[in-house]
């Protein structure tokens, strides 16, 4: 649903640009503008992921175990890339304080976010980017067990006993 607004938005966006323009002193400051070709492979990957969901859902639905993959795949990959995060924080923890510096001066919070120690700031968004991974890899754990569930069930090798009561 979510990958399904954002493709709604974007290709809106693309529709009618000048909807979207902001000026350079409404950002405040050097950010780089999206141009149209941005915009197509951000809505080309929006697409794919869509594509991938729906397919995983369907997948589920109709019990095929083969169309839960390509979804599985793509939250490892997220689950990798989400890792890296963490390990970059870790490794550059003043490049958080960087990336604050760069935000427009009329950011919500921004001089509150400025004042707190940069032990404290680098510890919260940690255990923020710790909670996540925990959260996707529950839900990696969720898929993976949906789709060995599924093909269990869809196996010829399962036997199948009947008990009853009658001995004869």
């Amino acid at each position: 649903i979510i990958n399904a607004v954002v493709l709604l938005i974007l290709l809106s966006a693309l529709a009618d640009p000048d909807q979207y323009y902001f000026s350079s002193s409404e950002l405040g400051g050097d950010i780089e503008f999206m141009d149209d070709a941005k915009m197509c492979i951000t809505i080309a990957i929006s697409l794919l992921i869509f594509l991938i969901c729906a397919m995983a859902t369907y997948g589920a639905y109709k019990q095929h175990a083969s169309w839960i993959i390509p979804f599985f795949c793509y939250q490892i990959f997220d689950f990798a890339l989400n890792t890296l995060v963490a390990v970059t924080m870790l490794v550059y923890p003043n490049s958080i304080q960087e990336f604050i510096r760069q935000l427009p001066p009329n950011f919500p919070y921004r001089d509150d976010i400025m004042s707190v120690s940069p032990t404290c700031l680098v510890l919260i968004i940690f255990l923020f980017i710790i909670i996540i991974l925990l959260t996707k890899g529950y839900l990696i754990n969720c898929v993976w067990n949906c789709y060995r569930y599924i093909n269990g069930r869809n196996s010829s090798d399962v036997l199948v006993y009947a008990s009853s009561n009658d001995t004869t």
